[in-house]
């Protein structure tokens, strides 16, 4: 049973497929509970309850546990679900208002967890000002006969997911701690997707910065190491609770969950490798680009340096035989005209020779 646990929650289709579940058109339950499930031997039970009706079957039973999909609940949506599951106050303040750090918190009666999810956004080209990375979040409460999820933002919807682990009974027969398991390795998957797709477009100003024409500017450079500390600041701080439950007893996890979790918590290691290597990357290329400005603006330094020594020349012979002085050298002769035109035109061209060979013009 447990060594379908992966093959369950990785499967190799795309996540867009299947039933967007998380829509509130498709969900008879309101505008905040997009699902509410039970499940027995992991087996998804038929008909619609109230989350009332749903937790009331399962323990009356004693077997089996719900799941419910909620989708940015107010206060007031989300206090029926409070008490009726006995949710502390600390935990339900930050899963209606959102905008936390990831975290893993236990509590007497649940274990809340809070996931960054993200998204990258299309675009044809980078500017300095495009949206790379889209983020959002889900709080997952566990207990013993219970899941909720909580999410924010326009993306990273569970249907697909929910429907994937319905796929294999045996994996959600684990229980609660199964379903917090496929919903870490979902994130993070994610977490990977972006980072290749961020790659490519770091690929693209790596390419025009050092190209013969230079294109590529800071502007867009800065833009995307903004976008790129927006991923890490969901990646990085998810690594402490991974490791708890990968390598911690923790409540209301099933022990033999804690080996994928290891799983898990090596790809986020992977994904954290790859920012790091973007972040220096991307500091490269802005000092190479950095240097490339200031290599053009001193060629142009040098150049009007060159022309200004050159015409200073014949400014300042101009300037003195412009003197209105009556007994000067070479006033009277016939050919000193001629000649400091000569010897004007003559330094310049030696000093015209001697930048050129040296580079400067």
């Amino acid at each position: 049973m447990i060594s379908n646990l992966r093959k369950a929650v990785r499967l190799p289709q795309p996540r867009q497929g299947g039933v967007d579940l998380s829509h509130p058109a498709r969900s008879p339950l309101g505008t905040a509970v997009v699902n509410c499930a039970v499940y027995v031997s992991g087996v998804r039970q038929d008909g619609q309850r109230s989350a009332e009706a749903a937790l009331h079957q399962v323990r009356a039973s004693g077997d089996g546990f719900v799941w419910i999909g909620l989708h940015e609940p107010s206060e007031v949506e989300f206090a029926g679900i409070v008490e009726l599951f006995g949710l502390h106050p600390l935990a339900v303040e930050d899963a209606v208002h959102a905008h936390q750090r990831p975290k893993l918190e236990a509590y007497d009666d649940s274990l809340f967890t809070v996931f960054k999810t993200c998204r990258y956004v299309e675009h044809d080209r980078l500017t300095d000002t495009s949206e790379v990375v889209d983020t959002g979040e889900i709080m997952v409460f566990t207990g013993a006969d219970f899941v909720i999820t909580v999410r924010h933002g326009g993306h990273g919807s569970l249907g697909p997911l929910r429907e994937q682990l319905e796929c294999d009974p045996d994996q959600l027969a684990l229980g609660p701690s199964a379903v917090l398991h496929a919903i870490a390795d979902h994130v993070v998957d994610d977490y990977l997707d972006v980072a290749a797709a961020v790659q490519d477009d770091i690929d693209d100003v790596e390419s025009e910065v050092f190209s013969v024409r230079g294109g590529g500017g800071a502007g867009r450079i800065y833009q995307l190491k903004r976008e790129l500390l927006e991923l890490k600041r969901a990646v990085t701080p998810l690594d402490r609770p991974l490791q708890q439950l990968a390598n911690k007893p923790t409540p209301y996890i099933d022990p033999r969950i804690t080996t994928y979790f290891r799983d898990v918590a090596d790809h986020l290691d992977r994904v954290r490798e790859q920012i790091t290597g973007f972040d220096e990357l991307l500091n490269s290329i802005l000092q190479a680009h950095l240097a490339e400005v200031a290599n053009a603006q001193n060629e142009a330094m040098r150049r009007m340096s060159a022309w200004a020594a050159i015409l200073a020349v014949p400014t300042m012979v101009t300037g003195i035989y412009g003197m209105n002085f009556e007994h000067m050298p070479e006033k009277s002769w016939t050919f000193g005209y001629p000649l400091v035109m000569a010897l004007m035109l003559g330094i310049c061209w030696v000093m015209h020779r001697g930048f050129k060979r040296n580079g400067w013009l």
